[in-house]
């Protein structure tokens, strides 16, 4: 199906993973002030790796990449994410800054994998690093320093699980779905030691005693919507479609993640924020179809 336009019920189920991750920032907030954040990341993977293991065989994959792919995207990322909403960074500008990552796997493709760079990335980049410098600057009532580079940490920390997603994508074809099931047995260890040590064992206790329906609905949301059901249809979709055609839908999760903050926390903006945004923003435009864009003119009379 490479060569076809997205079938309208395929447009649908990339709408709905887009929706279940805007979202998913605003249920966070709502888990984090029941929850303490790190204890939060434990009880996140747990249930998304338990009872789904149960049916889904671990693929043959090296467990260094399980354990990379673990400490990386799922316990740096979310540790990192979730302390920053907890200290004060509104989910909506979390879902928006969080997008940087896109960058931050290109720096480190670069470092790492020795990849090249395209004029229209280059262009990218700048832009998104002038629009991260106009959000942080903004720091104040609205958004802590702090979460601000939370956030950012957030996103380098899933830029270094790119990184790991692309030494297990050599072991295709593979379930990925069951790859990312069985990688959530890594991290609610480590989440826990780090729960113990930094937010203490009263606050564990008194978390799991107090342990109510609200949170236990957001634990389920952030494991089953948002990690199975979320990443179960994207890779489906990754798997008919060229990735060209299915990625920048993502482009759409800050817009319900800024809409949903709005509406449910009533999180407002200043300009400044919406400028930096739109750099954000326009920079993943422009590293995402610059480079189309620029062959178009040279082939153009």
């Amino acid at each position: 199906m490479s060569g076809e336009a997205m079938r309208p019920r395929d447009v649908g189920l990339a709408l709905l993973v887009i929706c279940v991750w805007g979202v998913n920032f605003a249920v966070i907030k709502t888990g984090v002030a029941d929850v303490p954040p790190l204890l939060l990341g434990a009880l996140r993977f747990m249930l998304a790796a338990f009872p789904a293991l149960l049916f889904l065989r671990p693929p043959k994959v090296p467990f260094r990449l399980y354990l990379a792919y673990g400490l990386t995207i799922s316990v740096g990322q979310f540790a990192f994410l979730f302390t920053a909403i907890h200290v004060g960074m509104p989910s909506g500008l979390a879902s928006l800054v969080l997008q940087s990552q896109a960058f931050f796997t290109m720096v480190l493709a670069a470092l790492w994998l020795k990849e090249h760079w395209r004029a229209n990335q280059l262009a990218g980049l700048g832009l998104a690093a002038v629009g991260l410098a106009l959000i942080g600057s903004a720091h104040g009532v609205s958004m802590s320093l702090g979460g601000f580079f939370l956030t950012v940490a957030a996103a380098v920390m899933w830029a270094c699980g790119n990184i790991v997603t692309r030494a297990v994508g050599r072991y295709a074809p593979m379930n990925q779905l069951a790859f990312v099931v069985w990688a959530s047995l890594v991290p609610p260890l480590p989440f826990l030691a780090l729960s113990y040590f930094i937010e203490g064992p009263q606050a564990i206790s008194h978390a799991l005693s107090n342990f109510s329906l609200h949170s236990f609905a957001a634990v389920a949301y952030l494991a089953w919507a948002a990690t199975l059901l979320g990443y179960g249809l994207w890779t489906l979709l990754m798997s008919r479609y060229p990735a060209n055609r299915v990625a920048p839908f993502s482009l759409l999760v800050p817009v319900v993640g800024l809409t949903t903050g709005w509406l449910v926390f009533d999180e407002a903006l200043q300009p400044v924020h919406f400028a930096g945004g739109a750099l954000l923003m326009a920079g993943l435009l422009v590293n995402l179809f610059g480079a189309r864009l620029l062959d178009r003119l040279r082939r153009s009379p």
